[in-house]
C-alpha cells in the first residue's frame, strides 16, 4: 500500500492553553469512579492550566451518575452531563466536546488504560503547533494474545476501508485544539466515527506513542461483536467501498454462471447426459446470495439515510451538574437560528 500524501503545514506556536479540557465519557464506571477521581484530582494538582473535566453518564444502569454527582458537589471544577438514556460512546463523547470550554480538549476514557501523564507530552506537542495529538499504543498491557491480534487487524482494516490517513493503533485518545473542534462540532451525522472524522477535517496532527494500561476495573466495553459493528459503521459512513465490493461480488457470481454455461455445453458437446436440476441450482442460488447482499448493503446506505433525513439530535440531555447553561452556543447553526429569533421579535 502507497503512503497517503501528507499536506504540509506550517505550525504556529502557541502559548500554554489557558483551560485544558478533560471529557470522560461514562457507562457503567461505578467501581472506576474512585480509582479515577483520585487520579483526576492528582493530575489536575499538577497541571499549571486551569483544568475542566467533562463526565458524561451514558445512561447508565449502575450507581455511576450518583457517585459523579458526588465528585461534582466536592468539586466544581467537575462537570456531569447525564444523557436521557444510552446513546452510544461515540454520541457520549460528543456531548462532552460539544459542552467543553477549554483552549485545548482531551477525549479520555474512564478505565485509565490510557495513562494521564501522556496529556503532559501531548500539551507540549499543541504548543508547538499541531492542532490534534493522538495517542498511539505501542504496547497493550493485561490484554488477551486474541484481543491485541484483532485490535491490530481492526486497525489496519479501518485504514484500508475508511481512510488511508487513518493513523493505526489509535483510539479516541487524543488532543484536540480549540480552532480543530469548531470545525468537528459542524459534522453532526447520527453514525458517528469519531476517529475518521478527526482525520477528515485535517489540520496539523502528530503521534504521540505510549504503554497502554491493563483496566483498573470491570471489564472492556468492545469485545469482537461491538468492534465488528463498530467497523461496519464506520466503513458504511466514511466509505463507498461496501458498495464497490457489491459490484465485485456480482461480477463474481456472474463469471461464476458463465464457468457452469461453459461446463454445460462442453459436456454437451462430449454426449454426455447433461441433468441440467444441479447446475441450474448452483447457478441460481450464487446469483441469488449476490442480488441479497447487494440489496443489503445498499439497504444499510438508505436506513442511514432514512435517519439522516428525520433531523434529530443527536443526544438528549436528562440533567447537568455544575453547568450554568446548555451547550447549544457550541452547536453549529443554533446561535444563528437563536440570533434571527431575537431579531424577529425585536422588529
Amino acid at each position: 500500500m502507497t503512503s497517503p500524501e501528507v499536506v504540509l503545514h506550517i505550525l504556529r506556536p502557541r502559548c500554554y492553553p489557558i483551560r485544558l479540557s478533560l471529557v470522560v465519557p461514562m457507562y457503567n464506571e461505578e467501581a472506576a469512579i474512585p480509582i479515577l477521581r483520585a487520579a483526576i484530582t492528582s493530575f489536575m494538582r499538577e497541571f499549571p492550566a486551569e483544568p475542566e473535566v467533562i463526565l458524561v453518564n451514558d445512561g447508565s444502569a449502575d450507581a455511576t451518575l450518583v457517585k459523579v454527582a458526588e465528585w461534582a458537589a466536592d468539586d466544581p471544577r467537575v462537570k456531569v452531563i447525564h444523557l436521557s438514556r444510552n446513546f452510544g460512546h461515540q454520541i457520549a463523547a460528543t456531548a462532552g466536546l460539544d459542552y467543553a470550554t477549554g483552549d485545548a480538549i482531551v477525549l479520555i476514557d474512564a478505565d485509565l488504560q490510557d495513562p494521564l501523564c501522556v496529556i503532559h507530552e501531548m500539551v507540549e506537542r499543541y504548543r508547538q503547533g499541531y492542532d490534534v495529538v493522538y495517542g498511539q499504543r505501542d504496547a497493550r498491557e493485561g490484554e488477551l494474545a486474541f484481543k491485541r491480534i484483532s485490535a491490530w487487524a481492526f486497525y489496519r482494516l479501518m485504514r484500508t476501508i475508511v481512510d488511508r490517513r487513518l493513523p493505526v493503533d489509535t483510539g479516541d485518545f487524543r488532543l484536540i485544539s480549540r480552532e480543530c473542534l469548531d470545525g468537528l462540532q459542524q459534522m453532526r451525522e447520527q453514525h458517528r466515527f469519531l476517529r475518521g472524522m478527526v482525520t477528515w477535517v485535517g489540520y496539523p496532527q502528530c503521534a504521540v506513542k505510549y504503554r497502554r494500561n491493563a483496566r483498573v476495573t470491570g471489564s472492556t466495553k468492545y469485545p469482537v461483536r461491538k468492534m465488528l459493528s463498530f467497523a461496519w459503521t464506520a466503513a458504511t459512513s466514511f466509505s463507498t467501498l461496501p458498495l464497490q465490493f457489491s459490484i465485485v461480488l456480482g461480477m463474481i457470481a456472474g463469471l461464476c454462471g458463465i464457468e457452469e454455461a461453459i461446463r454445460a455445453v462442453a459436456a454437451s458437446l462430449a454426449g454426455r447426459t447433461v441433468p441440467g436440476w444441479t447446475s441450474l441450482m448452483v447457478v441460481t442460488s450464487i446469483l441469488s446470495s449476490a442480488v441479497l447482499i447487494s440489496i443489503g448493503i445498499v439497504g444499510q446506505y438508505v436506513g442511514k439515510i432514512y435517519e439522516e433525513s428525520k433531523g434529530r439530535p443527536l443526544y438528549l440531555v436528562a440533567r447537568t451538574f455544575n453547568i450554568a447553561c446548555p451547550a447549544e452556543r457550541n452547536v453549529p447553526g443554533k446561535a444563528a437560528r437563536a440570533a434571527g429569533e431575537t431579531r424577529e421579535s425585536q422588529g
